[in-house]
């Protein structure tokens, strides 16, 4: 793979982050409208791989991989990636209940924290995955910290607390204001520079989204070495995650038994990391289908709640 196709790729996908940048403006994303850029993300990741089947001795005039190879390799990889990608959307949606992040501002807080969480999983990309594989011990922290905070978002009453690395190193290094500021990362308060709550935002979702790379950037490299293909996949998965988040963010406030749902989505989660290496590993087509089949359940558990609930307020009047 030549520098030109790297440097051409990052302008390609500087420019999707602009086209994403423009679909957010204003703040509001509705459920339709988040729904609709999530298929196009979708369509737009199969346009791609049309062009690798295509161009791919353009884009690899000297690689060992033939161009249905690459395609298949690519489009693999990218729907590891994405069913992957579902559990971090779970995870933005704790941290936005905790940090009390307004709804104009969370698509700029995911804007933020999925580029950083693109740099630092292209880092990782280029490290390898021998490398990433010394660290697997990490996943079993994490996992142990998701187990965690399912139990404590099933038996919360009040709000759920989530103090994260990098919460902490931000509060050591300089001074943290109460309130948001807009999109801003810090603002000068009292004569001397502060944070903002949206900087911890944003650095608690990349890290989050690099903890779960220990897990998927391995798992693609399962299915390729090609390390161009592999940084396509994630670049794709990533870039339709926002969008799949307010599809989420929509359900959310529509239906009363999400919440028990995200508890058990969270501790499903850690055991389906604990258990990542081992012969009771759970595949990921089973995973998502868990994933699915228990949103699926609450949703339709709140409409059959919400219709009755209304019945009895018919009654009552």
């Amino acid at each position: 793979m030549t520098p030109v196709t790297y440097i051409s790729f990052a302008l390609f996908t500087l420019m999707l982050v602009a086209i994403d940048i423009w679909q957010t403006r204003g703040g509001n994303v509705s459920l339709k409208k988040a729904a609709i850029w999530s298929l196009f993300w979708f369509l737009l990741a199969f346009l791609f791989a049309a062009t690798l089947y295509l161009f791919w001795d353009v884009y690899a005039p000297n690689s060992d991989y033939s161009a249905q190879k690459a395609t298949i390799a690519f489009i693999t990889g990218y729907l590891l990636e994405k069913s992957l990608s579902v559990d971090n959307l779970f995870v933005f949606a704790i941290i936005f209940h905790q940090y009390m992040v307004p709804e104009q501002l969370r698509p700029r807080a995911l804007l933020w924290g999925v580029i950083g969480a693109l740099v630092l999983r292209a880092i990782m990309i280029a490290v390898g995955a021998q490398l990433l594989a010394q660290y697997h011990w990490v996943l079993y922290l994490f996992a142990a910290f998701l187990i965690w905070t399912g139990i404590q978002l099933a038996r919360e009453q009040g709000e759920s607390q989530v103090n994260p690395l990098p919460e902490r190193l931000i509060r050591r290094l300089m001074p943290v204001s109460q309130q948001f500021a807009g999109g801003a990362l810090s603002v000068v308060e009292g004569g001397r520079r502060v944070a903002t709550p949206m900087l911890i935002v944003i650095t608690v979702i990349a890290f989050m989204d690099v903890m779960f790379a220990l897990d998927s950037i391995p798992a693609i490299f399962a299915v390729t070495r090609e390390p161009f293909l592999v940084l396509a996949a994630n670049v794709f998965a990533l870039l339709g995650l926002r969008s799949l988040y307010f599809v989420l963010q929509g359900m959310m406030d529509k239906f009363i038994y999400l919440k028990p749902a995200l508890a058990f989505i969270m501790v499903f989660i850690g055991i389906k990391m604990i258990l990542v290496g081992s012969e009771w590993e759970i595949p990921t087509i089973w995973s998502l289908t868990v994933l699915l089949v228990t949103m699926a359940a609450a949703v339709i558990a709140s409409v059959v709640k919400k219709r009755t609930l209304t019945e009895h307020a018919k009654v009552l009047e």
